[in-house]
């Protein structure tokens, strides 16, 4: 086994881009390996899979993933390449831009058997990336738990042979992907997918922080007042702790405000009033069509033989 001390870094000068989808789909293969054991005090199994993307030039963009369907045998692991075969052509009929450019692993150091399992996959991609990820949770890891290597071709003892060399790696991350992070972030226990709950529970925590809010000036404002009027003692260092606190509000009168405001209020209206005219359409589609069914078994009736 190789660890990472002992892996020497990439010369090749590839610029590798890792996407979030990547790694939430080994995390989730090797949470559902590990959730399927029968004995949960055996060690979770190793999961492996493919790494799908594309390289322009010298940027290497991995962006998606699938799993590897192996087999244990006494000389190594062993890939079952028609499914591996059939999963590529699926995945080329719905992703054509997207190829194979590596493939993963979870555990804490290089296997014996890695290097078999990366010139099986150099059949498909003749410099592909191997990804392992680490699953044994540290304090002191400040990182992702994941490293990226290639293989390089080094003679040893008057012999080539392949090794793996650590390669650096950046994650990259579009709109749609930093919103779909984001909600799994926030899933609740429940499992929710429609959000509802996650919506509900950010609305409520709002509206509490703003009755709080109104709250606390309402009060700083009844006790400004009564020291205005006398029946209390003034406080200067209250009063000049107020007033910081009112020149720092961000001034709000503005026509670009203004503008900005009206624009997403009417956005916001709008949105509720096509909401409000699609669910009073679909009521009354509802009614119409029992009614035409009522109509129509009623015909039936009364249709003489």
């Amino acid at each position: 086994m190789a660890t990472e001390k002992d892996t020497k870094q990439s010369s090749s000068g590839l610029d590798f881009h890792l996407h979030p989808l990547v790694l939430l789909n080994v995390s989730d293969h090797h949470t559902r390996a590990q959730a399927n054991l029968q004995d949960a005090s055996q060690p979770p199994p190793r999961v492996l899979g493919c790494l799908l993307g594309q390289q322009t030039g010298r940027v290497v963009d991995v962006s998606n993933s699938f799993e590897f369907v192996y087999e244990a045998t006494p000389t190594g692991l062993v890939i079952n390449e028609g499914l591996l075969a059939k999963k590529t052509e699926q995945y080329k009929q719905v992703f054509p831009k997207l190829d194979i450019v590596g493939w993963y692993a979870t555990g804490e150091e290089i296997q014996d058997d890695d290097m078999a399992i990366h010139r099986k996959v150099m059949e498909l991609n003749e410099s592909p990336v191997f990804l392992l990820f680490h699953t044994q949770q540290s304090i002191v890891r400040k990182d992702l738990p994941v490293s990226l290597y290639e293989s390089e071709l080094h003679v040893m003892e008057d012999r080539p042979s392949f090794h793996f060399v650590q390669a650096k790696f950046t994650v990259e991350t579009s709109e749609a992907e930093r919103i779909g992070v984001n909600q799994v972030a926030k899933v609740h226990a429940t499992g929710n997918p429609t959000g509802t709950d996650q919506l509900a529970a950010h609305l409520t925590a709002i509206q509490s922080a703003l009755k709080m809010l109104s709250g606390r000036i309402g009060i700083l404002y009844q006790h400004i007042q009564h020291m205005q009027n006398g029946q209390v003692p003034h406080d200067h260092a209250l009063l000049r702790q107020a007033s910081s606190l009112l020149r720092s509000l961000p001034a709000m009168e503005s026509k670009q405000f203004k503008q900005e405001y009206i624009m997403e209020y009417s956005d916001a209206m709008l949105s509720l009033m096509m909401s409000t005219v699609t669910k009073g359409l679909y009521n009354v589609n509802e009614v119409v069509d029992k009614f035409n069914m009522a109509y129509d078994r009623l015909g039936r009736r009364r249709t003489p033989m």
